[in-house]
């Protein structure tokens, strides 16, 4: 029988455990899948954690984004066949050798994207596109800080927002994180280890500031990166790492230049079949195009989707992981 990840109990990497479970048959709209490789990504820690609960509660299978290979067809489904390669985005599940899954949620891999790179960077590639493309839609000449820029959304972002035209800053926890970050199209990569980011930007951007902010760390970066921004500028705030944002008073954004804020999320952008075409189809437009490098940098057994959770927890990794069934 085909194994998956499971949790049964919130808690650290440890609570994840490898057993066997039956996925089922396809049923009318859906599709049986064989996971080829599967992406990981810091909102899998919180689901692990409980800090993003399941809606239907424990025990779940972990994971929003994979590759694989069709191997059965359910009724009504005419565009798909056994042996087409496919990759998708949904919010759980995917810690699995093989699952059903609805085939209004994958879309297929078109030829010349690998499997491990498709693995890597659906929910990574499609929310750098709802953020640039639709959050806000960036132009030439924009001026853009994003934190955490040597990650695997990160690394995306930058290589993205460069081709768009855009002025791209960043944050990084490391020398090493930086040069990882300039290399993949950020023009200015600071190291908040060692330096005052509030103050970077200023300098950096001659006291003219930044558009837009995307902020996915949280309560240790809010506060500066509203200072980050310039008269009507927009924080997009897409994650918390480093915890949530604590309350805080909206008027704030008045005293600091009519500011706008916004928590968006991938499945609040791509919820029909046309949205989530149209997403992955511009995804793999600039990758194929050459604009943008998805690059796996680590690898992980399924098995060891414990450690591939630490070592991601600790700030080990850079870009993007992947685990192979």
């Amino acid at each position: 029988m085909p194994k998956a990840i499971r949790i049964h109990t919130h808690g650290g990497p440890e609570v994840l455990t490898f057993e066997e479970v039956d996925p089922g048959r396809p049923g009318r709209g859906e599709i049986l899948v064989r996971h080829t490789a599967i992406g990981v990504n810091f909102i899998d820690v919180y689901h692990r954690t409980g800090l993003y609960p399941a809606a239907n509660g424990l025990p779940i299978t972990p994971g929003g984004e994979a590759a694989g290979v069709v191997l059965e067809v359910g009724e009504g489904v005419g565009w798909l066949k056994p042996g087409d390669r496919i990759a998708y985005v949904v919010r759980l599940g995917a810690y699995a050798e093989q699952r059903v899954i609805a085939a209004d949620h994958v879309v297929k891999i078109p030829d010349g994207i690998g499997d491990e790179q498709a693995a890597g960077m659906m929910l990574k590639g499609m929310t750098v596109e709802y953020l640039l493309r639709r959050t806000f839609k960036v132009k030439p000449g924009d001026t853009l800080l994003y934190h955490a820029a040597a990650g695997g959304v990160g690394l995306i972002f930058g290589q993205w927002a460069n081709h768009l035209g855009a002025t791209v800053l960043g944050t990084a926890g490391s020398p090493q994180k930086a040069e990882l970050a300039r290399a993949h199209g950020f023009h200015h990569v600071i190291d908040y280890r060692s330096q005052d980011f509030v103050q970077e930007v200023a300098r950096i951007t001659e006291g003219r500031k930044c558009d837009v902010v995307y902020d996915s760390v949280g309560k240790d970066t809010f506060a500066g990166s509203l200072e980050c921004l310039k008269r009507l500028g927009t924080f997009v705030s897409f994650g918390q790492s480093s915890g949530p944002i604590p309350p805080f008073d909206i008027g704030i954004l008045a005293q600091k230049g009519s500011l706008f804020a916004t928590r968006p999320t991938l499945f609040s952008y791509n919820v029909t079949r046309e949205e989530v075409e149209a997403s992955a189809a511009a995804l793999f437009e600039v990758v194929l195009s050459g604009a943008v490098n998805i690059r796996v940098n680590q690898r992980y057994a399924l098995t060891d989707a414990a450690r591939a959770h630490a070592d991601l927890e600790a700030r080990k990794t850079t870009g993007t992981t992947i685990l192979l069934p």
